[in-house]
């Protein structure tokens, strides 16, 4: 899933090496447009990626040098990796699609070849499409804090005061070793210098203006930038979006109901499969089987694939689990294993689970544990958050009625908590009249149908297309054959359609049950959410596919 040597005279280096280890204004900085024209109108040299995946996908690799602080453009400058796909003919391409994957964090040089994979060749030869390691991410001028885990969501404060404290201490600790590796860097990582660097790209590749891609965290990089250059913007497709205001925090915390529905919906369907997976024969045993195994875990840890899982780890392994429904049936099996190996039952490890596994617990020195290292600095660089412990120990505890299973993970301490530094610039208030196309599913686990709803009103020109299904990143991930034909339309001619739509359902694993909430016994489907527009749709409204 995630998977630096200044040049003189701003060339962009000819390969990807990884170097050793060591940036609101309005659209100009205050230090002026001028003094970014060396930037802009660098030299790019292409060259053969230096992994290998990239150029088999056809990509080929570039640097972009950028300024540290956007403010003092005159002073030290890192690069920006950048991918390319070029269109396989050029008399049908219209410009550039620069894309990011999400995160924030989320290594995006791959991006272009994911996107080729589905788009029809019409669509592929549109555009050259661009990919890239945001600033301090991967094959960009990285940072490093050497940090020793995955994840602060890794650690979920458990059921007792002691669970929490140790939150506490290791996201305390990220900070410090974070802060402390690099402090001159990381207050220049936020989503509005991303955007420069964007804007960067687009320059220095000769294109007056660039179209854009952006799923889940690129939902609000896309978003922040037509704010910030909207007469730079050709077509903007946005991804499965949070609430642009509500991010990070209040997105996070919106996680724990999202994902508690996102199991019940998953028990629903694996209640009459009972007698394949043995999870329960109705939706309350299976959600009572997975509580009880987050408690049986904090008695005695849970031993699969070489790795230790206590409660404190278990709702990060859900949470990763309960992203597309189509994925059901290998949540299923995640769930068996565990269950046996609790059980003392000898236990095969599927890849796929080892992989995830190994993931999770990623260390010091690994691709992930540098990963985390900018997700935080991203993190920290874009908002402030509430210093206080004890503000986490009541969200945390007024969690746990409604929220039990993640609850706690979703409301335990972000070590930008413990961060010392306060952003450089106020956070970018999205609310503009730039063209959009936004994709949602109703029962997103990650950015929530009703935060979607706040992101396409605040772009007063945006369509939204609605998914009834728990899926995130939609386009590239969860089959939806009306979804891609409204998309790839829209890249193709710039037509968005004249109203809001809904799309139908399509690629639930073993068919659709009712989402139902299993502790209430009420009906939680958002796809009775009313439209934008204020006018309701029912279930049998959709768009031909």
């Amino acid at each position: 899933m995630k998977k630096s040597a200044v040049l003189g005279m701003f060339v962009l280096s000819a390969a990807l090496l990884v170097p050793p280890a060591g940036a609101s204004a309005p659209v100009s900085p205050p230090g002026g447009a001028d003094d970014l024209v060396r930037f802009r109108e660098q030299r790019v040299v292409w060259a053969a990626c230096a992994d290998a995946a990239l150029s088999m996908s056809g990509a080929m690799c570039a640097r972009v040098t950028v300024p540290l602080d956007y403010r003092e453009p005159a002073g030290r400058t890192i690069e920006i990796a950048v991918s390319r796909i070029k269109s396989p003919d050029p008399r049908k391409r219209r410009g550039i699609l620069q894309t990011n994957p999400g995160g924030p964090g989320a290594r995006g040089l791959g991006m272009p070849g994911e996107l080729r994979k589905v788009m029809p060749p019409e669509v592929a030869a549109a555009y050259d499409i661009i990919g890239m390691d945001t600033r301090g991410l991967g094959r960009s001028t990285p940072v490093d804090c050497g940090l020793n885990r995955s994840s602060w969501l890794l650690y979920a404060p458990g059921a007792d005061r002691a669970g929490f404290e140790t939150s506490v201490r290791l996201s305390r600790e990220d900070a410090r070793r974070c802060w402390d590796s690099d402090p001159l860097v990381l207050p220049h990582l936020s989503t509005r210098d991303i955007a420069r660097d964007v804007d960067i790209v687009r320059s220095v590749l000769g294109e007056r203006r660039t179209s854009w891609f952006g799923q889940s965290y690129g939902t609000v990089l896309g978003a922040v930038y037509a704010q910030m250059f909207p007469g730079r913007v050709d077509r903007l497709v946005l991804d499965s979006a949070p609430d642009p205001a509500e991010y990070p925090l209040r997105m996070v915390r919106r996680q724990g109901p999202a994902n508690e529905r996102g199991l019940d919906d998953f028990a629903v369907w694996a209640a009459p499969r009972h007698r394949e997976y043995g999870l329960g024969a109705t939706p309350e045993a299976v959600r009572t089987g997975v509580e009880a195994l987050t408690g049986r875990a904090a008695r005695e840890p849970v031993r699969v694939g070489g790795h230790r899982i206590t409660d404190h780890e278990l709702p990060l392994l859900f949470y990763v689990s309960l992203v597309q429904e189509t994925a059901n049936p290998e949540f299923a099996v995640l769930l068996r294993v565990l269950l046996d190996a609790a059980g003392g039952k000898p236990v095969t490890v599927p890849p796929w689970l080892q992989g995830t596994l190994d993931l999770m617990f990623a260390g010091a020195g690994t691709d992930r544990a540098r990963d985390y290292a900018a997700e935080l600095a991203m993190l920290c660089a874009d908002a402030a958050m509430p210093r206080d412990p004890e503000h986490y120990w009541h969200a945390v505890e007024r969690s746990r009625r409604t929220q039990p299973v993640f609850g706690p993970m979703t409301h335990a301490p972000i070590p930008c908590a413990f961060w010392r530094s306060t952003p450089r610039e106020p956070r970018t208030r999205v609310g503009n009249e730039v063209p959009a196309l936004q994709i949602q599913a109703t029962e997103d686990t990650r950015t929530t149908y009703t935060s979607g709803l706040r992101m396409h009103r605040a772009l007063r020109a945006s369509r939204l297309v609605t998914v009834p299904a728990r899926a995130h990143t939609v386009y590239l991930n969860h089959p939806n054959t009306c979804v891609r034909r409204i998309v790839n339309t829209y890249l193709l001619h710039g037509t968005l359609p004249v109203r809001d739509i809904p799309c139908p359902r399509q690629g639930r694993a073993g068919g659709r049950a009712p989402l139902q909430d299993l502790r209430a016994g009420r009906d939680i489907s958002l796809w009775s959410v009313y439209r934008p527009s204020g006018a309701p749709f029912t279930r049998g409204e959709t768009a031909s596919p």
